[in-house]
């Protein structure tokens, strides 16, 4: 089951206290991470377990501005050093989490920001903080979801942590206009039992321009996000930005979905609400090819 949550009526303090909670070049070898690629089980069970694997996926297509992407990254560092994200880190089994950040464009356009680290207490939160801000912003051409999607999966291969959840964490402004399409990305990461989350980010009216469309939230729940319990995080409020962030790493973190209100999306077997193809249409009719 796949749920929506509109950030508006979030409250963060029922994702811990559980009451109603209303409202992320593919990797291969060693010189990314440091680690040879398909480590073997055996290697992983000798390391900590933790609650869950979680990479994000940051868009830092040229329809982002500078301000959003600035909000964008203080969000995440902001969100990972909070009493709220540090309270929900203790609710798992094992008290600890796996995390990688990596920002993404074009279908080959990726880049790994922040390797696998452990995150169990506000040292090491704090650490993997100082590392996503001290990175200059960096923008780029083209939206490619399916890439960012097809990127992450090895990533958990390469992953030393092993996790009782493995978790895509993906924001983006607009659909999937270059690469594969999004939903083969999509069923694929699904059938190796990994869950996909989306932020998408409605603060701007769409625009020609950009290849913006004016439901994205439904574009994002229909073809981008599955899995047991995956949501659909939407950011409508510039001034929500940080808020949202904070929200979703919170649901992810403590394993919960939104309890209230929320609306089940289109099951799979329906027809989405919105053409899963919509981006590549919007490049061809513009650019013709």
């Amino acid at each position: 089951m796949r749920w929506y949550v509109s950030i508006g009526a979030v409250l963060v303090a029922g994702v811990l206290a559980g009451g109603d909670v209303a409202g992320v070049a593919a990797p291969g070898t060693r010189n990314q991470l440091g680690h040879p690629p398909g480590l073997q089980l055996a290697d992983k069970a000798a390391n900590p377990t933790v609650d869950v694997e979680l990479v994000l996926a940051v868009d830092v297509s040229y329809s982002m501005d500078m301000d959003e992407l600035a909000i964008q990254r203080e969000g995440y560092a902001q969100a990972i050093v909070s009493k709220e994200f540090l309270q929900a880190l203790k609710t798992g089994p094992h008290g600890k989490i796996a995390v990688t950040y990596f920002e993404w464009a074009a279908s080959t356009d990726q880049k790994i920001i922040i390797p696998w680290r452990l995150i169990d207490g506000p040292e090491t939160a704090d650490a993997v903080a100082n590392e996503i801000m001290k990175t200059p912003i960096r923008r780029a051409s083209r939206t490619s979801i399916s890439g960012a999607i097809n990127f992450a999966m090895p990533l958990f291969d390469e992953n030393p942590h092993r996790g009782l959840r493995r978790v895509i964490d993906i924001s983006g402004d607009g659909p999937n206009n270059n690469g594969g399409p999004v939903v083969v990305a999509r069923d694929a990461a699904l059938e190796k039992g990994v869950v996909i989350n989306g932020l998408p980010i409605m603060v701007k009216e769409p625009s020609y321009s950009t290849m913006d469309i004016d439901n994205l939230d439904a574009y994002y729940e229909d073809c981008v996000i599955g899995g047991p319990g995956s949501f659909v995080v939407t950011i409508k409020e510039r001034e929500k930005f940080k808020e949202a962030i904070r929200t979703k790493l919170l649901l992810e973190i403590a394993g919960r979905t939104p309890e209230r209100p929320v609306v089940p999306v289109a099951a799979k077997e329906k027809e989405p609400r919105v053409n899963c193809l919509i981006g590549e249409k919007i490049w061809q009719d513009r650019w013709g090819r």
